[in-house]
Formats: structure tokens, C-alpha cells, sequence
């Protein structure tokens, strides 16, 4: 652990203590560093890592003050227990129900799995798609099958070398969507009967590729800050002829948790020890609110082993369908999957997405978009504690746009779902994250749309409805 990490750290145990208050003041940064004899650079990133997680908050010219939002921090959901042993998947049509309600434009959609469209500059996206459609010489529909056109793919490497992480652009494969990259990297090491292991809770749309494949599923104790426990994982290699594991180390769903850099480290050895494929869903990981973007493990492959998936879906272009996979050894099988399957992601969207790179201006729009999640975090969550009922748990992520929320016991989480929709409010239970639907008093709550009047109302309702449930 560094040690503005360490000094971090102290900080957040004072104010879970609640030796720091919400609206008391830390020490400067000159105060900080005589005091502890560590380097300016040292309190600002700790200033920083706290500021990213909702615990504290700068006011101009006066200083670092804990946040209102601090009093989650207290109220942590505690690390997760799924049973031990592997099991066959069947959620779908829990997912298909659950999930309907979100194309009701009346709805609310606090149960959501997409950010606001508000987020993004369509508009731009709209004048690149054009211009690059100008430019489409007949010979590129051909060109751009898989992997993909060549140009997109040169940019996407460039930004893996940009942020330190070797990636040769022949190993890119374009899919429609980060989604069908995940499923094809499943497809690919895997067959009937074979064992994924997964976190518990984990995106819904893991356990759905895994009953789709008639694989078997293993739960995996998760921390809702750190994620994967470590301990936990070794054993479970250990215990089951695993074939392949699918993580979310950055600002997981439905978690939100962020993987420090020594556990990336450990997980990534204990895959090559035992030879098993990585599957490492990286859909968020330019949603971080902290100074810097956080390394994937994919950073620490020495063999070809770790396939990485993301997509432009979550950061630029939702709609679009454009995702991605550094596939490593698996390149090939990856590609002649795809050509198999769906042939090609739609070529006007990977060549508007290669247009708009090419320009300035992704940068400047990631950090705008950033901080408004940020912003739409700290309201939602101080609007949590303000309405729901004493005893609520939340998270508190440092990135992305979830929050994951335990009730007290006895609320039952979907009971809840179908009361809010009887008031045009979505949120989704905590029974679609698990294959046994063990997260029965939990709900994920999308902060990623407009924290308006309406959405800050809707939370309201649901703490109400949740009391009434109690």
C-alpha cells in the first residue's frame, strides 16, 4: 500500500469513527505534511483518494472539509458469503421481468444499467458518423470485418500505451458491445459443464452468458469497497477445476468497488499459477473520480492469458454498440467467433468512433463527465441516508455509476421493486445478482441520471415504501 494510501486510510477510520464530523475541517496541507512528515504530493493524494470516495470535499480558497455525504461511511455493507460449491444458472427470465420497466420513459429509472444520455455529446458523435460516412470508400466494408477497422483499433491501443498497459493492436477485436465481447471470451475457453468462477454479488449479465453456455457458476466472497477477497478466491481454485473467471476490478456492478493495485497483482498471479483465462469486464473504467485511471489487470499478463473488454458504450457513444477485446493468445479464436456469429460490428459506428478520436476532445469530455458523477453521487447518497430507514448500508464507490444499498433484514428487496413501479420508480432488487438470489434485502441504484427534483423525490418514495415494508 503507498503511503498516501496509508494516510487515506486513517482519515477514513476517523470519520467512520466519527472522531471527524461531517463539515469539520482536515488540516491543511502544509498542517498535514510538518505534522506527519510526508511530501505535499503525499496529503494531496490522499486529499485526492478521499475526495474520490464522497468522504471529503474542497471549498475554494478554505480548504478540505468532510463531506455530509461521510455519514454512509459508517454504514458500509459488510464482505459477502455465497456457498462454496459450484452451481447451474438459471436467472434469465427474473432479469427479463425485473428489467422491462426501464423503457417506460414515465419510469423513473433508478433500477437502470445505462447512464443519462444527458452525459454525452451526441451531437458531435452525430457530425463524425456523417463525416466519416463521407469518406467511406466501398472497399473498408470488406476492410472492417472482424477485427475490426484498423483505424479504431490503432486508437484504442494508443490509449492502453497511454495509460501504461502493452497492448499490440493485433490482438484487438471490435464487437458489438462490450457485452458480446465478454460472451464470446466465454465461449471461447470454455465448454458444457464447465466451472466460471464469478464475484458474489456480480452483473446479472455474467450469470445470464453462463446459463446461455450451460456452464456452472462459483460465487466468490466480494469486499463492497476492495472487491474479490483474495483468500476467498485462492480457495475456490483450489477446490473446483475452474475453466475461466470473470471480474470487474473497477467500480464493479453492482458494487461500485474498486480493486487496490496489490490485490490486481495477486489475482493476476494466482490466474497464471493455476492457468485459468481471465475475463476482466472493464466497462467503467474511465468513470473514476480519483487522479488517475486505474490499471487493469490485463496491465500484469506476462502470457496472453487475461482477455480484457471494454467499450465506448458507458463513456461516449452509448447506442452506438461498439466494445471491444484485448484478446491475448486468444485473438484468433476471438475473431473467427465473431465472424461465426454476428460477422461484424456495424462499420458507420466504428468509423464515426475513429473520426471523433482522431479530433481533440474525449479527454476534455471525460472530465466533465466525471465530475458530473461525482456530483450526482454525493446527492443521491446524502438523499439515501436523509429517507431511508435507520439501519440502511450503503457503498460508497469511487467511480461509476451505481450504488449498491442493504436494507435492514426483513425488507424484501423485490416486494419493494414492484411497489415503486406502482409509483413510476425502477430500481433493481439485489435478487438478480446472485444464481441462488441470496441479496434478497439489497437493491443497486443507478446514480447516473439527473439528481433533479424528481429523481431526488423518487428516492424519497422508496425510503418510504421500504419503511412501510420493515
Amino acid at each position: 500500500m503507498k503511503r498516501y494510501e496509508r494516510y487515506a486510510n486513517e482519515i477514513a477510520g476517523l470519520i467512520e469513527s466519527g472522531a471527524l464530523r461531517p463539515g469539520d475541517r482536515l488540516p491543511s496541507v502544509r498542517q498535514a505534511g510538518t505534522s506527519r512528515r510526508i511530501s505535499p504530493a503525499t496529503v494531496f493524494g490522499a486529499y485526492y483518494l478521499l475526495e474520490a470516495r464522497g468522504l471529503i470535499r474542497a471549498r475554494p480558497r478554505s480548504g478540505y472539509y468532510v463531506s455530509e455525504t461521510a455519514v454512509a461511511a459508517r454504514s458500509e455493507p459488510r464482505t459477502s458469503a455465497p456457498k462454496k460449491r459450484s452451481s447451474a444458472v438459471e436467472i434469465s427470465e427474473l432479469v427479463f421481468q425485473v428489467l422491462g420497466s426501464v423503457k417506460d420513459r414515465t419510469v423513473v429509472p433508478l433500477g437502470s444499467a445505462f447512464p443519462g444520455a444527458d452525459l454525452f455529446p451526441l451531437d458531435r458523435l452525430a457530425r463524425s458518423l456523417a463525416a466519416g460516412m463521407r469518406k467511406l470508400e466501398p472497399a473498408r466494408i470488406v476492410d472492417d470485418l472482424p477485427p475490426g477497422n484498423e483505424r479504431l483499433r490503432r486508437q484504442i491501443a494508443l490509449r492502453y500505451a497511454t495509460h501504461g498497459v502493452r497492448v499490440a493492436t493485433d490482438e484487438i477485436v471490435v464487437t458489438s458491445g462490450a457485452l458480446e465481447a465478454l460472451n464470446l471470451c466465454l465461449q471461447a475457453v470454455t465448454r458444457p459443464g464447465d466451472v466460471v468462477l464469478v464475484e458474489s454479488p456480480t452483473f446479472y449479465g455474467a450469470l445470464q452468458a453462463i446459463e446461455r453456455l450451460n456452464l456452472k457458476a462459483v460465487e466468490v466472497a466480494t469486499h463492497p469497497r476492495t472487491g474479490i477477497d483474495l483468500a476467498s478466491l485462492a480457495a475456490a481454485l483450489r477446490r473446483h477445476p475452474v475453466k475461466a473467471c470473470w471480474l470487474m476490478p473497477n467500480f464493479q456492478n453492482p458494487l461500485g468497488s474498486l480493486m487496490p493495485e496489490e490485490n490486481r497483482q495477486a489475482v493476476a498471479a494466482l490466474l497464471t499459477e493455476h492457468d485459468v483465462p481471465l475475463i476482466e469486464d472493464d466497462v467503467y473504467a474511465e468513470l473514476y473520480f480519483g487522479a488517475q485511471r486505474p490499471q487493469p489487470i490485463k496491465a500484469f499478463d506476462r502470457n496472453g492469458l487475461f482477455m480484457h473488454c471494454s467499450s465506448f458504450s458507458k463513456s461516449l457513444a452509448p447506442g452506438y454498440r461498439v466494445g471491444w477485446v484485448a484478446a491475448g493468445r486468444f485473438a484468433q479464436r476471438l475473431e473467427r467467433l465473431k465472424l461465426m456469429t454476428t460477422l461484424s460490428a456495424a462499420i458507420p459506428s466504428q468509423q464515426a468512433l475513429a473520426q471523433y478520436l482522431d479530433q481533440s476532445g474525449y479527454e476534455r469530455h471525460l472530465r466533465q463527465l466525471r465530475r458530473t458523477l461525482a456530483s450526482r453521487r454525493d446527492t443521491v447518497l446524502q438523499a439515501i441516508a436523509k429517507h431511508f430507514p435507520a439501519g440502511t448500508r450503503m457503498t460508497r464507490p469511487e467511480g461509476g455509476y451505481f450504488v449498491w444499498v442493504e436494507l435492514p433484514e426483513g425488507i424484501d428487496a423485490l416486494r419493494l421493486h414492484e411497489l415503486a413501479l406502482e409509483r413510476r420508480i425502477s430500481v433493481a432488487p439485489g435478487h438478480l445478482f446472485s444464481v441462488d438470489r441470496r441479496f434478497t434485502h439489497f437493491v443497486r441504484v443507478n446514480y447516473g441520471h439527473p439528481a433533479d427534483a424528481r429523481a431526488l423525490a423518487a428516492i424519497k418514495s422508496l425510503g418510504q415504501i421500504a419503511a412501510s415494508l420493515r
